[in-house]
């Protein structure tokens, strides 16, 4: 997901700096805002959101290449590396991934804001589903696990 948003700001950063007009064919098929001070409002804070977006994927991999090291580290006597802060390092690369992951969600959804409103809501409409099927375990698959 990291490569996939530096992709893109690279993308969005070529067109953006374009002396070429590219962005007149998407001027003209934006509905509602046809001003160039809003088009170029919408690359910059879908260049922002996948900068960020890879800011958060990339600090996710250092904690868990940190983690990895950590654990294959031999343990002689005392234990220097407690599984507290095992588990501490695991979680923090878990809630970076989310926050990446949501962010690159959110820069695909302003993506699609570029083309209309028609698009971006109705893929807002799909990444819910997605969410809440992502972040609900259901009652069957919480049998199956064990878990309830």
């Amino acid at each position: 997901m990291a490569n996939t948003s530096i992709l893109l700001c690279c993308g969005l950063g070529a067109v953006i700096s374009s002396t070429y007009r590219v962005k007149k064919p998407l001027i003209d098929s934006v509905y509602g805002a046809q001003g160039e001070s809003v088009v170029a409002l919408k690359y910059a804070t879908i260049f922002t959101t996948f900068l960020f977006s890879f800011l958060f994927h990339s600090l996710s991999v250092r904690f868990l290449s940190q983690l990895s090291f950590l654990i294959c580290l031999p343990q002689h006597g005392i234990a220097l590396v407690t599984p507290e802060y095992l588990t501490h390092l695991l979680r923090k690369a878990t809630v970076l991934n989310i926050v990446g992951n949501r962010l690159s969600h959110t820069g695909l959804f302003l993506l699609l804001w570029i083309f209309g409103p028609v698009m971006a809501f109705s893929f807002s409409l799909v990444v819910l589903f997605v969410f809440h099927k992502m972040d609900f375990v259901a009652a069957k698959e919480k049998i199956n696990v064990g878990i309830a």
